[in-house]
């Protein structure tokens, strides 16, 4: 059996690099290549490289050039839109788009082929008209499909934002409806596979999403594949038994006369060559064939308005063609009966099929399978809509003295998808016999047939005779005494399991708790050795010409005959569609934690083949394991993690040999057994919450809701554990190319609490330019607690954190905890190691955001203070932004099944707002001379100085005076700040002592104190235990403070604006702007490996231990947006001095990256200074003096001068001098110049000038021979400021004058 050159299409994803293709070199059809190539209208875009380089596929998105049959036809649209283009007619229309160029909205955050914000696909954009409006999409003009041809894309469509979906294939004067859906669809990039079937000459195919008012009809689509759609090209000769078509293409003998155009002329469908088949096709009738009531003629056009209902018939591949479809009531098979055939043979031979479940299979031993000539049915069956659907084919001999039974041949039930599946059966039998078809729908299913072929050794008697009754129910292969409790049956409702006195539902069959005492709920489940007929219920689900079958050892040839008894095996099927073979379980779970599969297994294919097992939930597909092709052999046993699904799942084995490759290729599977898959099982590792992740994960695993997961690693190269360095722990890379989902969880078994308060503490380690948000909360009795978050880099280095877990006094109520890792950004590491949970509270935490929680702040009994989000920004008093995130409504973040629970749950939707503490200082609320106090738990005693810094915000009109205060027994002032109002959070800094532990409050409305200070200053706190901050109230109405991410972190507070990295980026902020692509700088230093290059010393210490601020340019891609590094609000100043040290690893004459200086303020921004980068291996200094009439931040922008090149920019040791002009640095010794004369200097002045002036008058006359001068503004020049900068509706333009690089 010749097996297409490529992988299963649905696994490709699923294995990534692994996904290679089988060898092609028996492969018909590129034995012979032409010389040359044929006229481009005969060759263009037939998904045959006819020509050598392929060219002639160029304009169908081929960017191929290797001329293997069955290579993929597949557009990605990372260069282009592949000939793909819009014919919509109004402004709702498709655009070749990726989602860096727009973060915001419903479409997706990401591509589908790169998983990242900078791949490329086709959307349709939001649109707010009235009128409904469709936006097409239309490939090139295609041509020669063969029946074998499946259309493989990506869509991704959140429910509500579209109101249909459709996808058409147009070819003469009919347009097909392929795929049709009006939603809801899953959260996500979603596949879709269609068949086209045979199309004859030219054909288009069009993808549409329409929109009405109520849905704005946001669509994304990516990576399209046409899969096995070339036809055979002609060869001089064929191999042996191989028919050779009139056009001098081979096609397999099994290919003749089965109804399908295989050749490309029809001549393999000749009607010399099967004129003596009788072929029923139901355009006229049933034929020979006879019908109960439960078969109905049907054909699509004008069919009912079902999902299910089959779009076109098989026979003309058209809506007009006309096919069988069982109407028969869920529970009542639907009967079709052949004329009575005579015996087939005297011989002693047997049914000869192939199948998973039903009596023995063999094949006779009289004669060789290639010198039988027995009757042969070939049909074409339709199963989609249901799992319930049913389609069975039984053998009824007639004329034997005592009535027989019909044997069950065949069995096909479940989801098939939307194509016709070609089956044949091979049958001898010693007496007449006829053939039933007995279909049964299940519920919105449907079971079609079509092309019935018998074959011309099927000979018919004249007479029928009376036909014996079926079996009882549609899954029994054969009849078999009822056992005593069937009597049950009848009083059971339909789709229940009656055992003992027992009726048990279907939703508690196969869920790892026995409701049978004897455990018959839970026998056909999926663990079996194969020795029974019932295969523990496994059922086949394959489509093309592979399949899994029950096999017994002295059946078997080559490394499986070493299994004794029967065991699962991959054997050669009649399908025409996908390579692969798949059989699946029922219905299982939900599942607990500890679930695992244990397995034996065989797989020897060479140089290609796989065995895999899949997870399939709810219609995704998550591939759990897989074995990649062995020469080797033998039988091997392994297990597999399934972990705690809370949805009833499938499993699936998807397996794919070359039967016809050298040795004894094959594939098999046997003692299947699932363990520990109860999700009321506990073991003792449940309970070890505490981990560091060495031995194994403990209590912890992943989360099964999407394709991104949490995995348990050992360290290697810049990815290192914390415990030791060189040991294990659990890791989140968003840029893992087997997910494409947009979070990962990470969960403990349910715990129990041991105390009414615990602490748990763990390291946590966020690194990347754009990576995304590490959240934990807590579930409990359905409802979740957020209890912690970062989002965004934190440094090249590892964390410490801690949250309080408060339980109910004397409760025993189950909690348990769960990390999730957002993939909100696409580049940077995420990772877990060191929990632990102890008794009793934590101490403060260093860092409090007020995202999640108050962190412990406490605001004494009138509750003055309170944690508010101002998503509006028009309620009475408090800032309209936090200071964490600067977004009233928070960072855009990916919202999972699971934490948070919101509404919308698995759509990328808005991140709650900003949080922050505020306190309402007007009259009515807090008189003058009141007091509001704030306070935190204690703080652990830092082991060195260390510098508090914390950011507060007033009121625009006098919010009154922030204190900050020590306090062990008695209240001791260190700090006081004079809340200035307006728009901008101010930061503020404490020194603190080491050794003693101590805390932070807040008070305010005390009188002023004596001592006033105009704005952030740092002062040292002696040893104590608590800090106390208080503010004077200036009893002015709709006044307020508020308070936003306090920082604990070792070394002395810094000067405003100034910074040596030592020990973070001080005041200095990196939050990554959605408008500039999400990208931050980071923090780091040459001793800590890191995936990203960097400088190797940094400049302050000069040596590895040294830190600095550095940005990766390569991440950005072409056409990437910028990273901002910005300072604290620095006052006005008519001139000060910036100063600081700068690094750019970019090789020579190179596209380079590039540093530029901006001054932000309310009147706008301005470059300042910049450069490009063009030296490695050198920290430089620079000096800019700034100048601004209103308050200002410095901003660092790193970006790109052109195409992506690998190379960092560094900062260190920024100084900011305020009310301090530049000095010029003395030069060193390399910079030197050279002494010249000053005559000469003179000579040269003058020379240059009378060349200046020479230029100038020309300049000017060719100027007005011109009429105009491009160059001139209209204003007049202005000094360097603000006052140029031009303001309109979407935000600030700047002047090219000003906007040019200095």
């Amino acid at each position: 059996m010749p097996l297409p050159s490529h992988l299963l299409p649905a696994l490709v994803l699923l294995l990534g690099p692994l996904a290679v293709t089988l060898p092609a070199a028996r492969s018909p059809g590129w034995a012979w290549v032409p010389s040359h190539c044929r006229s481009p209208g005969q060759a263009a875009c037939n998904f045959v490289c006819d020509c050598r380089d392929c060219s002639d596929e160029a304009q169908c998105g081929y960017r191929g050039a290797s001329p293997a049959l069955g290579t993929p036809f597949a557009c990605d649209f990372e260069q282009d839109s592949c000939g793909w283009r819009d014919i919509s007619t109004s402004g709702y229309s498709w655009l070749r788009d990726r989602a860096g160029a727009a973060l915001e909205g419903p479409g997706p955050h990401s591509d589908h082929t790169l998983g990242t914000d900078l791949g490329w696909y086709m959307a349709v954009g939001t649109h707010r008209g009235k009128e409904a409006s469709t936006a097409a999409l239309r490939s090139p003009t295609l041509r020669e499909a063969a029946p074998s041809c499946k259309l493989r894309l990506w869509y991704h469509a959140a429910s509500g934002d579209v109101a249909e979906l459709r996808l058409e294939v147009t070819h003469g004067s009919e347009t097909l409806i392929l795929w049709q859906s009006t939603g809801p669809w899953d959260p996500g990039w979603q596949e879709l596979a269609v068949t086209t079937g045979r199309i004859r000459g030219d054909f288009r195919v069009t993808f549409s999403a329409t929109r009405n008012a109520t849905h704005r009809g946001a669509v994304a689509l990516d990576d399209l594949a046409f899969w096995d759609c070339g036809l055979p090209t002609p060869q001089a000769s064929c191999p042996l038994g191989h028919h050779h078509c009139q056009n001098k293409v081979c096609v397999e003998p099994q290919q003749l006369c089965d109804g399908e155009d295989n050749c490309g002329d029809l001549s393999d469908e000749d009607p010399l060559t099967c004129g003596r088949h009788t072929a029923t096709d139901f355009e006229t009738g049933l034929g020979p064939w006879n019908r109960s009531e439960g078969w109905s003629r049907n054909h699509s056009a004008g069919g009912p308005e079902r999902p299910s209902w089959p779009r076109r018939d098989h026979s003309r591949n058209s809506a007009q063609g006309s096919f069988l479809v069982s109407v028969a009531e869920p529970g009542t098979p639907a009967i079709l009966s052949s004329p009575e055939f005579q015996a087939s043979g005297a011989s002693n031979c047997s049914v000869r099929w192939v199948g998973l479940t039903g009596p023995p299979c063999w094949l006779p031993r009289c004669r060789a399978p290639s010198q039988l000539l027995v009757p042969q049915l070939i049909f074409y069956h339709y199963l989609h809509g249901s799992e319930a659907g049913c389609l069975q084919l039984f053998l009824q001999t007639l004329g034997s003295s005592a009535p027989q039974a019909p044997v069950l041949l065949r069995r096909r039930r479940g989801e098939l998808g939307t194509a016709w599946v070609r089956d044949r059966v091979d049958i001898q039998s010693a007496h007449p016999f006829q053939i039933l078809l007995a279909g049964q729908t299940g519920p919105g299913g449907v079971v079609g047939l079509d092309d019935l072929i018998l074959s011309d050794h099927c000979r018919p008697v004249p007479e029928v005779s009376t036909l014996q009754p079926l079996p009882p129910g549609p899954w029994a292969p054969v009849p078999q005494p009822l056992p005593p409790s069937s009597r049950l049956q009848d009083s059971c409702k339909q789709g229940h399991f009656a055992c003992g006195d027992l009726c048990v539902p279907p939703e508690q069959l196969c869920d790892f708790e026995e409701q049978c005492a004897g455990g018959e709920d839970e026998q056909a489940c999926g663990t079996t050795d194969f020795e029974s007929l019932e295969a523990g219920g496994w059922e086949d689900a394959s489509v093309g010409r592979l399949q899994w079958r029950r096999l017994s050892a002295q059946e078997s040839q080559g490394s499986s005959a070493a299994a004794a008894g029967h065991f699962l095996s991959l054997q050669r099927a009649w399908g025409q569609l996908s390579t692969e073979a798949r059989v699946l379980t029922p219905l299982l779970g939900p599942s607990g934690p500890s679930c695992e599969l244990h397995l034996a297994y065989y797989l020897q294919s060479q140089p290609r083949g796989f065995l895999a097992l899949v997870v399939v939930d709810n219609g995704s597909r998550e591939l759990a394991w897989q074995a990649l092709s062995s020469s080797a052999g033998g039988w091997k046993v392994d297990k597999v993690l399934l972990g705690a699904r809370r949805r009833p799942f499938q499993l699936e084995f998807v397996g794919l040999v070359d039967l016809d490759g050298p040795d004894q290729q094959g594939a098999g599977v046997d003692n299947v057994t699932l363990r520990d898959c109860s999700p009321t099982v506990t073991t003792k590792r449940d309970r070890e919450v505490s981990c560091n992740f060495e031995r194994d994960t403990c209590s912890w695993y992943p989360g099964h809701l999407s394709d991104t997961h949490w995995r348990w690693v050992e360290s290697r190269g810049p990815d290192h554990d914390h415990t030791t360095g060189q040991g294990h722990f659990v890791l989140l890379d968003p840029t893992d190319p087997l997910a494409w989902g947009h979070s990962a969880h990470l969960l403990s078994r349910p715990q129990v609490p041991a105390a009414p308060t615990e602490c748990l503490s763990f390291w946590y380690y966020l690194h990347g330019p754009q990576i995304g948000t590490l959240r934990l909360a807590m579930r409990r009795e359905g409802e979740e607690t957020h209890l912690w978050s970062r989002s965004g880099t934190q440094g090249n280095r590892w964390h410490e954190a801690w949250a309080t877990l408060s339980h109910q006094p004397g409760s025993r109520a189950q909690y348990q905890l769960l990390f999730e890792g957002l993939r909100d950004g696409y580049h940077g590491t995420m990772a877990l190691d060191d929990v632990a949970v102890r008794p009793g509270p934590c101490w403060a935490p260093h860092h409090c955001s007020f995202e999640d929680s108050d962190c412990g702040f406490s605001s004494g009994g009138r509750g003055l203070w309170r944690r508010q989000a101002n998503a509006s920004g028009h309620t009475a008093w408090g800032p309209p932004t936090d200071h964490t995130t600067e977004t009233a409504q928070g960072m855009g973040a990916w919202q999972g099944q699971g934490l948070g629970g919101w509404p919308g749950a698995g759509r990328l939707m808005l991140a709650p707002p900003g949080h922050y503490m505020v306190v309402d200082t007007s009259p009515d609320a807090l008189p003058r001379g009141q007091t509001a106090s704030l306070t935190s738990k204690e703080y652990r005693p830092p082991a060195q100085p260390a510098c508090l810094t914390f950011w507060y915000h007033g009121s625009l009109h006098n919010p009154g005076t922030l204190r900050v205060h020590l306090e062990k027994g008695r209240k001791h002032q260190v700090l006081s700040l004079s809340a200035h109002g307006g728009l901008a959070w101010r930061l503020g800094s404490v020194d603190v002592q080491a050794e003693q532990a101590w805390r932070v409050s807040a008070r305010w409305g005390a009188p002023p104190p004596p001592r006033e200070l105009p704005g952030p200053t740092a002062a040292a706190l002696p040893c104590t235990h608590q800090v106390v901050f208080e503010a004077v109230a200036a009893g002015v109405a709709h006044s307020y403070v508020a308070l936003d991410d306090l920082l604990l972190q070792d070394g002395p507070c810094p000067r405003p604006g100034s910074c040596d990295f030592e020990s973070g980026l001080c005041g200095w902020s990196h939050l990554a702007w959605p408008s500039l692509g999400g990208y931050s700088w980071d923090w780091g230093g040459g001793a800590t490996p890191s995936r990203y290059p960097q400088p190797p010393v940094d400049h302050t210490l000069g040596t590895k231990a040294g830190h600095f601020a550095f940005f990766e340019t390569g991440v950005l891609g072409p056409g990437g947006r910028a990273a901002w590094l910005r300072s604290e609000p620095l006052p006005a100043t008519p001139a000060s001095c910036l100063r600081f040290w700068y690094h750019m690893g970019f090789p020579e004459h190179f596209y380079k990256g590039e540093l530029r200086v901006l001054l932000r303020s309310t009147q706008g921004q301005l470059a300042v200074w910049g450069t490009g980068g063009h030296r490695r291996h050198q920290w430089l200094e620079a000096q800019v003096e700034v100048a601004s009439t209103k308050e200002f931040q410095v901003v660092f922008e790193a970006t790109l001068g052109g195409q992506p090149a690998l190379g960092p920019i560094a900062l260190d040791d920024v100084e900011y001098l305020a009310g301090q002009r530049c000095q010029q640095p003395a030069p060193s010794p390399g910079d030197t110049a050279a002494p010249v004369s000053v005559p000469t200097a003179v000579g040269s002045a003058l020379l240059l000038l009378m060349l200046l002036v020479l230029l100038g008058l020309g300049g000017r006359r060719w100027l007005q021979k011109r009429g105009s001068c491009p160059f001139q503004s209209n204003t007049e020049a202005t000094a360097p400021g603000f006052d140029n900068i031009l303001f309109n509706a979407d935000g600030v333009t700047l002047p090219a004058s000003v906007t040019s690089d200095p």
